[in-house]
């Protein structure tokens, strides 16, 4: 009897976990830390071509893995900017625009209020925070209103599901692919704007929004700068469907890499690792950076990777990794310090914070267009 019931339970289990061996999904700490950083030790490359070749195909799969091979025509119609607000050095205005049809990218538009020739264009995703806070979140807007004191435009959106982005939920099966082609779209947006400087181009967000970031740096080269905070990492591969949903990662028994290596297709633009001690990225001085390192070397361009670890830090965009980053982007942006220093050279952050009614892509005057498609499965059809 007990061998009959063994032999059932292997009838049960075994297709089970063949097809968790076969699934091209990589989930979470799909590595061990152990594993993760034998990955990268077997990974590094001999010299600069084998490299290339190897970014390649990583690049190659990216695209695959998100059905974008080919990126779906730009809707022709005009972004709407409304609710201007004039802060201390900045300006604040909210913003929706199409990235497919009927659906509609939300959020908030920062620019200096100094005039300049040019000036910076930088893209501020954010991370899987509350779905009532996201983009409203204090650590987005003092992010996001120092950057545009300091020179830049700054734009920021919703991830989905979150802010003024409800047409679908944030869990829907190919939110990955939906939120790169709004990647892809608020980047258009942004080099649109006024002044904008195409050669000055930056992107930098935490957790979620880091992994947007270093994505939309591998595929699109109208990213100057790339700074994903506290998201590099050889083991840890994302757990929500929009970092890992689709096989960007894994292609049967052939291919293989991590969000390490993708990272790496940033080389030999400038880069910041921004990491700390609470998650994931705790292990970024002895393992993802020197990996990086080796890329950059490659290029002989050593010079343009950075590294800060916080091992006292959590998981956020907090003000110890916010004062890592200023001084990178005024660096490698062009950007004016000073106007975020006082006499010292400390750090002075505006930190006004303005409501989310205030800051509402929609409104009784600017009401969601009645074209837009509303619910999951008229979202997820249209990505099919």
């Amino acid at each position: 009897m007990k061998k009959f019931y063994i032999l059932f339970l292997c009838t049960l289990l075994i297709p089970e976990m063949a097809k968790a061996q076969t699934t091209d999904l990589c989930r979470g700490k799909y590595f061990t830390e152990a594993q993760g950083a034998a990955f990268l030790s077997a990974h590094v490359p001999t010299d600069l071509k084998s490299w290339k070749s190897r970014a390649e195909k990583i690049r190659a799969q990216i695209k695959s893995g998100m059905e974008l091979t080919e990126l779906p025509p730009r809707p022709k119609s005009q972004a709407v900017i409304h609710s201007k607000r004039v802060m201390e050095g900045y300006t604040v205005e909210n913003v929706y625009f199409e990235s497919l049809p009927g659906v509609f990218v939300t959020g908030n538009l920062y620019r200096p209020t100094l005039e300049e020739n040019s000036y910076a264009g930088i893209l501020c995703p954010h991370g899987h925070d509350g779905k009532a806070e996201g983009r409203l979140r204090e650590q987005t807007q003092v992010r996001c209103a120092n950057l545009a004191k300091m020179g830049a435009v700054v734009f920021t959106w919703d991830m989905l599901g979150y802010g003024d982005s409800k047409q679908c939920s944030h869990d829907i099966k190919k939110s990955l692919k939906l939120q790169t082609i709004n990647s892809v779209r608020a980047l258009d947006f942004l080099m649109e704007q006024s002044g904008v400087d195409a050669n000055r181009i930056g992107i930098t967000g935490e957790s979620g929004g880091g992994t947007q970031s270093f994505l939309l740096a591998a595929l699109d080269p109208r990213i100057k700068v790339s700074i994903p905070c506290v998201m590099i990492s050889a083991h840890f591969f994302g757990g929500c469907n929009c970092e890992s949903g689709m096989p960007i990662h894994k292609k049967g028994d052939t291919y293989q890499t991590n969000n390490v290596e993708i990272a790496a297709l940033t080389a030999p633009r400038p880069m910041i690792m921004i990491s700390d001690g609470a998650d994931w990225t705790s292990n970024t001085p002895l393992v993802e950076y020197p990996f990086m390192q080796k890329i950059y070397a490659l290029y002989r361009q050593a010079n343009k990777l950075e590294q800060v670890h916080l091992a006292k830090d959590v998981h956020d965009y907090g003000p110890n990794k916010r004062m890592a980053m200023y001084p990178f982007v005024a660096k490698h942006l062009g950007l004016h310090l000073s106007r975020i220093q006082d006499a010292a050279g400390n750090f002075q952050e505006s930190k006004t914070l303005l409501s989310a009614q205030e800051l509402a892509a929609y409104n009784t005057l600017f009401p969601i267009p009645t074209h837009a498609r509303m619910g999951d499965a008229s979202i997820s059809a249209l990505l099919e």
